[in-house]
């Protein structure tokens, strides 16, 4: 079975829940997997202690992001690439896991296509702004990803995109596993964060289908409604299903890829 984890950036840090490495350990005994992985925060901590600043912003459809100008798409790849990617690379290593770690960059795993102009509400008021160094995803190299697993190393994925003009391009890390995850046509998809999935009324929401989910995409707040948007991606470029659950459990993939306590999305 193929499966695309998408984990937080932050996995070795301190108060990291320990069982996830070792869930991936029993995992890839019997699975074929891909991590990608996040970072978010760090970016910000690293890029705030160099002095640069960083800018948030909110699309009309509700969506917040990161505003990547030059200077801070050096700074997402040096901490997304240099340290992050090779941190989770060692820890596989250490318990015997033999890991890849790979950017969107490297061979053009993931390219994306350069936004020349952003959309973003302010004060509740619409604005055009430049796109800077943020990328819409086009396409992923599968073959690659295809060839590591098929001589059983796990790629572990940053998502940074290599644009038509060779530039690095911040890609969110939940589209990229979405992107990851179809382009190899893969079994499922896990997305892992700090709750047991979808809350509606204060309930997780088991199962979905992709019109569901699409139609609740308003009702969701900053931060999971990337992942439901994501899962919507996944399913629709041939992903058998999507997962959203915790990461702060006991062997959440395991969990996860059993359906317990967790919002599974489907096809219609």
């Amino acid at each position: 079975m193929a499966i695309v984890v998408k984990v937080g950036g932050s996995i070795l840090g301190e108060g990291v829940n320990p069982s996830i490495i070792s869930d991936i350990q029993n995992l890839a005994k019997s699975n074929k997997l891909v991590i990608v992985h996040g970072g978010g925060d760090e970016v910000t901590e690293i890029a705030e202690k160099m002095g640069k600043q960083q800018k948030f912003i909110v699309s009309p459809e509700g969506i917040r992001s990161r505003y990547t100008d030059k200077e801070t798409a050096a700074i997402y790849t040096m901490v997304m690439v240099g340290r992050l990617n090779k941190e989770i690379v060692a820890a596989l290593e250490k318990i015997g896991l033999h890991a890849v770690g790979l950017s969107g960059i490297d061979a053009g795993l993931i390219r994306a296509e350069r936004k020349k102009k952003l959309i973003v509400v302010e004060e509740g008021r619409k604005r055009i702004i430049d796109g800077g160094y943020t990328g819409k995803i086009q396409s992923t190299n599968a073959d690659l990803l295809r060839s590591l697993i098929g001589m059983n190393y796990i790629p572990v994925v940053s998502p940074v995109a290599l644009s038509e003009e060779f530039e690095f391009l911040n890609v969110d890390g939940d589209r990229a596993a979405a992107y990851v995850a179809g382009g190899l046509k893969a079994d499922k998809v896990i997305f892992l964060t700090d709750v047991n999935g979808v809350l509606m009324d204060g309930k997780v929401v088991q199962k979905m289908k992709v019109s569901e989910a699409r139609a609740m995409l308003p009702k969701i707040g900053h931060g999971m409604e990337k992942k439901v948007l994501a899962s919507i991606e996944a399913i629709e470029m041939g992903v058998k299903e999507s997962i959203i659950a915790s990461g702060i459990i006991d062997n959440p993939i395991s969990n996860a890829a059993l359906h317990n306590n967790c919002t599974v999305i489907v096809s219609d």
